[in-house]
C-alpha cells in the first residue's frame, strides 16, 4: 500500500537523493550583491541587516576603494548596487552605460579626520594639521589618491595648509581608507588622514584620538549610490537604495560620522 510522506520529509528525501542542486532551488533566491566604499565597512553591515530583516532580501557586501570597485564593475563583476565615496565614479559608470542614471543619488557626506593612537604624544587638539610636522611622525597613512576619494581629500587638505610638499616623503598609501586606518592602529604609521567613520567604529573605542579636518580644506565627500545596469535584481537593488534614505538608515550613518546630504539627487 502507498504510504503518504509528509511534504517536508519528502523535500528532505529528494534533496538527499538528488544532490546539492535541489538544495539550491530551496534556498531563498532574493539576494543582492553590493559594492561599497571602504568607509562604509562599519555602518553598512548594520543597515543591511535591518533591511534583510524587514524585506527578506539578503545583502552580500564587498568593500574596497571606490576606484577599484569601479574597475571591477567595468570588467563585468556581478554587482547590483554601488555605493561610492564620491559621485564621480557612479557618474563615470553611467556615462559608460554600466549604471542606471535614473537611480543615482547622494546618500551621505563623508568627513575627514586626523587620527592617531590614544597614547600618542601628538597634541591633535591644539596643533591640528601641524601635528604632521612633529619630528616623531615618520609615517603618515592615507588612502591611495589614485582610486580612494578619501586619499584625494587628504592630499587636498595637506595642500590647503601648505603641508603637502613638506610631508609627502613620509606618506604611506593604503589600498583604501580602511587600510590606511589599519596602518595607524598597528603602529606602522604614527598618524593618518582617515574617515571619521573609522575613528568612531566600536572596535576603535579607546584605541585612538582624532581631530576633524575643517570641511573647507578639501572638496566635499558627497557619496553617491547607483544601481548597476542590467542587474538581474534591479527591483530589490532599488529598494535597498530607497531604504538608505529612511530615517533608520540615516540615523546609523550619522552615528558613524556621516552627514546627511543637503539635497537628495533623484
Amino acid at each position: 500500500m502507498f504510504k503518504r510522506v509528509p511534504l517536508l520529509a519528502l523535500s528532505f528525501l529528494l534533496t538527499r537523493s538528488l544532490g546539492p542542486s535541489v538544495a539550491v532551488l530551496n534556498a531563498n533566491p532574493r539576494e543582492i550583491n553590493v559594492a561599497a566604499a571602504a568607509d562604509l565597512s562599519i555602518a553598512l553591515p548594520e543597515i543591511a541587516q535591518a533591511f534583510e530583516k524587514t524585506t527578506g532580501v539578503a545583502v552580500k557586501l564587498s568593500f574596497g576603494a571606490s576606484g577599484a570597485l569601479t574597475q571591477q564593475i567595468e570588467n563585468g563583476a556581478p554587482f547590483d548596487v554601488f555605493f561610492s565615496a564620491d559621485l564621480g565614479y557612479p557618474n563615470q559608470l553611467i556615462s559608460e552605460g554600466k549604471a542606471d542614471g535614473a537611480t543615482i543619488y547622494t546618500y551621505a557626506v563623508g568627513q575627514l579626520v586626523l587620527w592617531t593612537q590614544a597614547d600618542s604624544p601628538l597634541d591633535l587638539e591644539h596643533k591640528g594639521m601641524d601635528a604632521l610636522l612633529d619630528p616623531s611622525v615618520k609615517k603618515i597613512a592615507i588612502g591611495n589618491p589614485q582610486h580612494a576619494p578619501y586619499g584625494r581629500a587628504a592630499v587636498a587638505a595637506m595642500k590647503h595648509y601648505d603641508l603637502y610638499e613638506k610631508v609627502s616623503d613620509r606618506l604611506v598609501l593604503g589600498e583604501n581608507v580602511a587600510q590606511a586606518a589599519q596602518f595607524v592602529e598597528s603602529g606602522n604609521a604614527q598618524i593618518g588622514l582617515v574617515a571619521l567613520a573609522h575613528a568612531l567604529a566600536p572596535a576603535m573605542n579607546g584605541k585612538g584620538k582624532y581631530w576633524k579636518v575643517p570641511a573647507e580644506a578639501y572638496p566635499p565627500l558627497d557619496q553617491g549610490a547607483v544601481v548597476i545596469a542590467h542587474s538581474p535584481h534591479a527591483q530589490d537593488a532599488q529598494a535597498f537604495l530607497e531604504y538608505m534614505k529612511s530615517a533608520e538608515a540615516q540615523a546609523v550613518l550619522q552615528h558613524y560620522g556621516f552627514e546627511s546630504p543637503h539635497e537628495i539627487k533623484q
